[in-house]
């Protein structure tokens, strides 16, 4: 009786520890679970062939034929494989291409309604990249954390306090220095302002104890998997909340068509990655202060959907009447303390433009298209990078903004070590018109001067102001090749470009000057001066 109890609980052990280190969830659904059980069975009837040929032979008549091991194996893999490809059949899109269709429901917006005229303040001017660089530069000046922590990849783009952020945790450095600092926890956390490009490091109370860097339970994967089994859990974001207490933001999966099709988010599981404390939430209760709840593939998949089975499957495979696909990539921009991603829409026909744009809330998915035809995001780059080929700088993805009522591609400009240097705002519909500025603010000036002179209308920002004094002080500075002209007025310090207003070479201290500046655009060191009078 030993003997045969033997193999059984080698076979439990077995299917527990594949379970521990693969983590699938318990739910038809998931293709994972399907794999886990075939691998599973095949294990079990592996070590325990013997007990079970016994105990058929007990059971059937003496004359049939005699059943083998290998069949036993065969005919269970092949009932599960047979499932799964039933399973996939019925949900493939030749089959259910109208629900594939509505997993996006899509309005028609109005671009001037909805995306008000630029705001300085919400303009986002770094890409994940150049987050990443500040990140490991602020790391790098901590002495005392720099040799035992990293920063993470998990950049995520979120609002806080009104402002476009990315917020990123530390890491263990490995697994000798996760053993020397598990009983604290991850200390810190780092707050990139994208509009500044200022980073503050938020330094815990307590560490955070939950995290993809961590081993055995306190792992975040292995914390949420037996704490919710059945989920299908898809890529975690780490966030904060207004408080500033970080959390790990575990979006639940759910396969809305057929057994294995239709991805789609149906809520959240909130996880406190200090206490550990967690909660999970369908997707009208989320706490507005989560930014992200659907990944971005995750709608740019259903976008797309939506775009190629518009007239149904065969037309999207002949003829393509009225199909649509998003462009090559995506970037992010705030709208009413929301986080929406925007991409471009184009023909399938593989033209150089696109027919319109769209934006997704990625808290609630609710996703409006914009009809602007106008070039892709791709030659607005390359147009962008026409103008400083001479510098060699590379062009972000851009971002979406009103100015004037024209919809505007606007873009960094990146050096080689990958810091910001320019700024560009290219036109949607007409890209010849190409800005290049030193700030946000002259880059501003330059392209609505070239508006103008388009003939297109626009209008000075409202935030503009101007101030009347004498001047006390001058001074002039080169810098990237670029004179600026730093200059004391009314006790305030204003920065002049001098290639942006020549006329002032001939001020000296004493002259009384008009200046006309952007009353957001302030820093710590000076003002910016778009005009001279």
């Amino acid at each position: 009786m030993k003997k045969k109890l033997i193999p059984l609980l080698l076979t439990i052990i077995i299917w527990f520890i594949i379970f521990y280190i693969y983590l699938p969830p318990l739910n038809l659904k998931s293709p994972d679970f399907w794999v886990f059980m075939v691998v599973i069975i095949v294990i079990a009837l592996i070590l325990n062939m013997v007990t079970i040929i016994n105990f058929i032979k007990k059971r059937r008549n003496p004359e049939k034929k005699q059943i083998s091991q290998g069949k036993i194996i065969s005919t269970v893999v092949l009932f599960f494989v047979a499932v799964y490809i039933i399973g996939s059949i019925l949900s493939s899109p030749i089959l259910r291409s109208k629900a594939y269709y509505n997993l996006l429901p899509v309005e028609n917006g109005n671009f001037e309604e909805d995306i008000k005229e630029v705001d300085y303040n919400q303009i986002p001017v770094l890409d994940k990249d150049s987050a990443a660089k500040l990140a490991e530069r602020k790391m790098g000046s901590m002495a005392d954390m720099v040799s035992q922590f990293e920063v993470s990849n998990y950049y995520s783009q979120i609002n806080y306090k009104g402002k476009p952020t990315r917020v990123t945790p530390l890491e263990y450095g490995d697994t000798i220095k996760w053993l020397t600092n598990r009983k604290n926890g991850i200390p810190a956390y780092f707050i990139i302002d994208m509009t500044t490009q200022e980073i503050e490091t938020v330094k815990l109370e307590e560490g955070m104890k939950i995290s993809p860097c961590e081993y055995f339970g306190r792992d975040l994967s292995r914390y949420i998997r037996f704490r919710y089994p059945t989920f299908i859990f898809g890529n975690s974001k780490f966030e904060i909340n207004d408080e500033g207490t970080p959390y790990w933001v575990c979006p639940v999966i759910d396969k809305t068509i057929g057994l294995f099709g239709g991805t789609d988010i149906k809520g959240v599981v909130l996880v406190n990655a200090v206490s550990g404390e967690h909660n999970y939430y369908e997707l009208k209760d989320i706490p507005k202060w989560v930014d992200i709840a659907f990944d971005a593939d995750i709608i740019i998949n259903q976008y797309n959907y939506h775009g190629k089975f518009v007239n149904g499957f065969i037309n999207s495979i002949f003829g393509q009447k009225g199909v649509l696909q998003s462009t090559e990539g995506y970037n992010y921009i705030a709208i009413d303390d929301d986080v929406w991603l925007y991409t471009g829409v184009t023909s399938v026909g593989g033209d150089q433009s696109n027919v319109g744009f769209v934006l997704i809330n990625q808290r609630t998915k609710e996703a409006k298209y914009y009809q602007v035809s106008g070039a892709k995001e791709i030659s607005a780059m390359s147009s962008a990078q026409g103008q400083v080929q001479h510098l060699g700088y590379t062009a972000t993805f851009p971002i979406l903004i009103n100015i004037s009522g024209e919809p505007t591609y606007f873009l960094s400009l990146k050096d080689n070590a990958g810091l910001v240097k320019k700024y560009a705002m290219v036109n949607v519909e007409r890209y010849q018109i190409v800005a290049i500025g030193d700030t946000v603010s002259s880059c501003e000036k330059a392209y609505r001067s070239l508006l103008k002179e388009n003939g297109i209308q626009t209008s000075i920002p409202q935030s503009t102001k101007t101030i009347t004094g004498q001047i006390t002080k001058i001074s002039d500075v080169v810098i990237d090749g670029n004179t600026y002209f730093y200059v004391v007025l009314n006790n305030e310090i204003y920065e002049i470009k001098a290639a942006d207003n020549i006329d002032f070479i001939k001020k000296n201290v004493g002259d009384t000057v008009t200046f006309e500046i952007d009353d957001e655009n302030t820093s710590e060191n000076s003002i910016h001066v778009l005009d001279v009078k």
